[in-house]
C-alpha cells in the first residue's frame, strides 16, 4: 500500500512564501514523475508542477518565477517552494505520483496512479 502525505500548508498573507512537502512511503520502489496539482474554491484541479526522474520539470504559467519543485529520490520526497503568494493561490493543494517512464513530464491528472489527501492553502490578508 502506497501512500503519499502533504504537509506544509496554512493561511499566508499576499506576498508571503510556504513550502510544501510530500513524502511517499509503502512498498514503491521508486517514482519516475513526482508533482503537484490544485483545486480552488469552484474551480477544477489543475497542474501546478511535476518533475520526472531526470529533473525536467513542467509547470503551470500562473506559477512560473514564483513556485518551484523540487525533489529527494532517495527519499520519494518532493517539494514545492511557494513565493510571492497570491490570492488566487489558494486551493487545496494535492501531491502525485507515478512510477511509470513516459518520452514527456505528464501533465495530465490521469496520468498518476497515487494521490495524496491534500493540504490547504490559504492566501489572504
Amino acid at each position: 500500500q502506497v501512500q503519499l502525505v502533504e504537509s506544509g500548508g496554512g493561511l499566508v498573507q499576499p506576498g508571503g512564501s510556504l513550502r510544501l512537502s510530500c513524502a511517499a512511503s509503502g512498498n514503491i520502489f521508486s517514482f519516475n514523475t513526482m508533482g503537484w496539482y490544485r483545486q480552488g474554491p469552484g474551480k477544477e484541479r489543475e497542474l501546478v508542477a511535476v518533475m520526472d526522474s531526470s529533473g525536467s520539470t513542467n509547470y503551470v504559467d500562473s506559477v512560473k518565477g514564483r513556485f518551484t519543485i523540487s525533489r529527494d529520490n532517495a527519499k520519494n520526497t518532493v517539494y514545492l517552494q511557494m513565493n510571492s503568494l497570491k490570492p488566487e493561490d489558494t486551493a487545496i493543494y494535492y501531491c502525485a505520483a507515478d512510477e511509470r517512464r513516459r518520452p514527456q513530464v505528464s501533465t495530465l491528472s490521469s496520468d498518476y496512479t497515487y494521490w495524496g489527501q491534500g493540504t490547504q492553502v490559504t492566501v489572504s490578508a
